[in-house]
């Protein structure tokens, strides 16, 4: 008997930073049921796709979704009951085109994303088996490394810091069980640091701790002695990488950091981030340069890319399209992946695969405003990616992706290998 999409319905529902969000439950015909739950970023890229916000100043701020939720409930309903739920190519196509926009701003894509996501999910389920392996693209699964935020400034942060995120990378673990405990034995000694040093340990929207620090430098002096705290060696054991989130820092045609009154063409800020690298262990460089300057990307990859990964976020917005410009014009030399940003799970996919083929890494993306809902763990083992980031050791919306891909290492023992990129 040929199983169908009977029902699918949504709710609003609150994300980790107290905002609206949308989340969907789908139900089959052979009675599998799922839920998927969408996240919101709070730096995003000019190219993302657009979620739907009701703008009703009187609830929730303006930032209600209620029609994206009344969207699910009718028209993307009407569009896909009946259909089949094992078809993620054509029920995908579907959305895409019953939205009718470029960047699916008429449905919203939060309200596309809930349904393409949660179809997947229902589908995993009638088949009885894990996610990873319903959207698997290679035969040999593999564990991402994990990015661990544990620093924040910028968007993501009420502090003087103007670098978004600093992240430490378990360079030199053996498992992805390994990298949590290092990741979070280091995690715990900054916070250390930080209370005997007199700062907050407040935390930033993804878990990082959010002092007032006097300059980039002296927070990565201060993640530095965390990792030699807590017995590792920084760039063996534990390396660091850093989203620059550049966009937010343009003025003009200069990037200005507040924190060291610090004004400088693209060339100048190329030269102040390698010279960080020269300083610190970093092997990882995320958004260098603003998404609209791809003249300063140039500057950066001719000064960097030989070096270390440089990662297109804002500059890419997980888009294919914008993805094979990049590629072809030798632009940056990697990709965070984020499923908000385009909008369905097959562009998602798409965009990865292209990436791949490139030889360009690949990072699975977390938002700020995040749900428990942890299908990217699944996504990251699926497409093997080898990278992941969703936010520091902490708050349970990204403790759930990292006890998610510690279940599917015990739950897949030798059969899955451990990445380690670096």
């Amino acid at each position: 008997m040929q199983v169908e999409i009977e029902e699918i319905s949504a709710l609003e529902i609150l994300d980790s930073r107290g905002n609206p969000t949308i989340e969907a439950q789908i139900v089959l015909s052979d009675g599998s049921r799922s839920r998927a739950a969408v996240p919101s970023g709070a730096s995003t890229g000019i190219m993302e796709a657009v979620e739907l916000r009701d703008q009703q100043e009187d609830r929730y701020l303006g930032k209600g979704v209620l029609h994206a939720v009344n969207n699910v409930n009718t028209e993307i309903s009407d569009a896909l009951k009946g259909k089949n739920p094992y078809e993620q190519n054509e029920i995908d196509q579907i959305l895409i085109e019953l939205d009718g926009t470029l960047d699916k701003g008429r449905l919203g894509a939060n309200a596309i994303l809930s349904a393409s996501l949660g179809i997947a999910r229902a589908s995993a389920k009638s088949q009885r088996i894990p996610l990873y392996k319903y959207l698997k693209t290679f035969d040999t699964l593999t564990l991402p490394m994990p990015f661990f935020n544990i620093l924040n400034g910028g968007a993501h942060a009420n502090n003087n810091i103007d670098i978004q995120e600093f992240m430490i990378v378990p360079t030199g673990m053996p498992s992805f069980q390994e990298s949590v405990r290092a990741g979070t034995e280091v995690y715990h000694q900054l916070k250390q640091i930080l209370d005997q040093t007199g700062h907050s340990t407040a935390v930033g929207d993804e878990g990082g701790f959010a002092p007032n620090l006097r300059s980039n430098s002296d927070a990565l002096r201060m993640i530095m002695d965390a990792i030699e705290s807590a017995g590792f060696e920084p760039g063996k054991d534990i390396s660091i990488a850093l989203d620059v989130a550049s966009s937010e820092l343009r003025d003009g045609e200069e990037y200005f950091l507040k924190s060291e009154y610090l004004r400088v063409d693209a060339s100048g800020f190329a030269d102040y981030l390698a010279d960080l690298a020269e300083q610190f262990p970093i092997v990882s460089i995320e958004d260098g340069m603003a998404e609209d300057d791809w003249d300063g990307w140039r500057i950066l990859c001719d000064k960097l890319s030989s070096k270390m990964q440089l990662v297109g976020d804002d500059l890419f917005v997980t888009n294919p399209k914008i993805l094979q410009t990049g590629i072809d014009s030798n632009i940056a030399n990697a990709i965070l992946v984020k499923l908000n940003q385009i909008g369905t799970v097959t562009e998602t996919l798409e965009t990865v695969r292209i990436a791949q083929e490139a030889n360009y890494g690949v990072m699975i993306s977390h938002r700020s405003g995040e749900t428990e809902d942890s299908a990217i763990a699944d996504l990251a083992v699926a497409t093997s990616a080898g990278q992941i980031k969703t936010g520091a050791p902490s708050r349970s919306e990204r403790t759930a992706k990292y006890n998610r891909l510690l279940w599917i290492e015990n739950e897949l023992g030798e059969e899955v290998t451990y990445s380690n990129l670096f």
